[in-house]
């Protein structure tokens, strides 16, 4: 019998409906694996028994003939979505123990569409991280290893480092991700997977645990191409409950992918020409350029004359509003509260209280970049730092537009480098922060962005090209992404250790 945990969602579904199989049947299987998956730490909370009473209902229905979009699907929900009755602490001590009296809209669409919960997914602390390392509960493993024979360790990036993992691992077929600066793209391409990061609006952040509102945005992560076009068909639509909500009908991007790319102009930007760039990712850049004239786009030039001040320009304005999201976890409302005892012996007051929280609460990376945010928004510092961050901001969006009028996407590899060792990065954060560079300006300009599997490098790692679009052209992205994945021909799983 065909192992179920290789099946892709559009498989599943599909076989499901058909009667191959239970979706009883496939929620075990899946079950099985996380269980056994101990050493990834893929998972912060496992919730077999929820996989299981909605693969009965898809089975239920199934019988009954009502069957929804993602009946008999189980996924991973990455552990910064509140989920109703389950523990959701956004990887954090500060929130440990904090079981939500309500569900996220996305999640909440998920379970609508008949989305089974397989558990809540490990990531970087308030998805604060590159690597999966500034958890609370323990860096995430990625699945992978080099060829060198060695036994290193691999970061399976951040901050959506478990969803990512899991997927790899093939301990769930789908997860949701949420991307500030990157944070779906470049764990996709860490460990071979699909990931995108649609426009900004068209996914609610409502019920999501909040890192820098005008960045974060919640996405899918999958095997393929269409399983995350699936995906973000079910999480994606208008919400009151967000300010930010895009009030615009949700398209069927499955529907429409289509690999034939006669017409459309790709843009390859000469900026992300960075010297002393890896040459295996060079190597997969031009191959990819290669695989989407097959497809039979043209490729342009274009210029992003912006690109260097973007990296610097977000290290100011993430910051800057995580300073602000974050002030809320003052130990009174929910949380972790830490009293202290006063050496004067005396009762401890609220700001004792406050003092003691934080510092226990937080990880050492939240307090970088609290303090980072505090001090470019305060007073002395606001118009030096973050008024400029944000004129940046805005010229680089000007830059994504002007390059728009002459190409319909753009081209070009999601990370400077593949997967590296756990703590080769830690001691130096700006080293870490480089890994953003080129994932950040689509974040920053609000567009859709995603990441393919597209080659391995010379130490037998998965390299992942990006393609970038214009605001609410997912589409564009999706059709792309499906050229590349048909043309690269990626195949590669990592050898189970684990």
């Amino acid at each position: 019998m065909t192992d179920l945990t290789n099946l892709t969602v559009a498989q599943i579904r599909d076989g499901h409906r058909a009667g191959d199989f239970s979706a009883v049947e496939v929620a075990e299987a899946f079950n099985a694996n996380v269980a056994a998956a101990k050493a990834l730490n893929a998972f912060i909370v496992e919730t077999p028994e929820q996989a299981l009473g909605a693969a009965k209902q898809a089975d239920a229905d199934r019988a009954a003939g009502t069957l929804k979009p993602l009946s008999g699907v189980p996924i991973g929900m990455k552990d910064l979505f509140a989920t109703k009755g389950v523990q959701t602490t956004a990887a954090s001590h500060m929130l440990e123990g904090f079981v939500p009296r309500y569900e996220s809209t996305v999640s909440q669409k998920l379970w609508d569409a008949g989305a089974g919960m397989l558990g809540k997914l490990n990531l970087d602390q308030f998805a604060m991280g590159s690597s999966n390392e500034t958890s609370f509960f323990g860096n995430v493993i990625s699945p992978w290893k080099r060829n060198d024979g060695g036994n290193a360790a691999l970061a399976p990036g951040g901050s959506s480092g478990g969803s990512s993992a899991a997927i790899a691992a093939r301990l769930c077929p789908a997860a949701t991700g949420t991307d500030t600066g990157g944070s779906i793209r470049q764990p996709a391409a860490f460990v071979g997977i699909s990931g995108i990061k649609p426009t900004y609006g068209r996914c609610s952040r409502w019920g999501i645990v909040a890192f820098a509102s005008s960045l974060d945005q919640a996405g899918p992560m999958a095997r393929d191409v269409r399983d995350c076009a699936i995906m973000l068909q079910n999480m994606a639509g208008f919400d009151p409950k967000d300010a930010t909500s895009l009030d615009l009908p949700v398209p069927d991007w499955e529907a429409a992918l289509s690999s034939d790319l006669k017409g459309k102009k790709v843009g390859i930007p000469r900026e992300y020409r960075l010297e002393g760039i890896d040459p295996d990712i060079d190597a997969m850049w031009d191959a990819g350029i290669a695989m989407l004239k097959d497809a039979g786009a043209e490729v342009v030039e274009i210029s992003l004359p912006h690109t260097k001040y973007a990296l610097p320009a977000y290290y100011i304005i993430a910051p800057a509003e995580a300073s602000s999201n974050l002030a809320r976890y003052d130990g009174v409302r929910y949380g972790l509260r830490d009293l202290p005892t006063l050496e004067s012996g005396e009762r401890a007051g609220l700001q004792d209280m406050y003092a003691a929280t934080r510092a226990e609460g937080f990880g050492p990376e939240v307090k970088r970049r609290i303090m980072i945010g505090t001090y470019v928004l305060s007073a002395g510092f606001y118009d030096a730092y973050y008024t400029q961050a944000q004129k940046v901001r805005t010229l680089i969006s000007r830059d994504f537009s002007a390059a728009f009028e002459t190409c319909d996407v753009i081209l070009a590899p999601t990370a400077p480098s593949a997967a590296f060792g756990l703590g080769e990065k830690t001691a130096d954060p700006l080293s870490m922060y480089l890994n953003d560079v080129f994932a950040v300006p689509a974040s920053l300009a609000g567009l859709p962005a995603m990441s393919v599997p597209a080659a391995l490098n010379r130490e037998g790692l998965p390299l992942g090209l990006q393609i970038i679009g214009k605001a609410f052209d997912e589409q564009g992205v999706l059709n792309a992404g499906l050229a590349i994945e048909e043309r690269a021909g990626f195949t590669a799983r990592a050898e189970k250790w684990w």
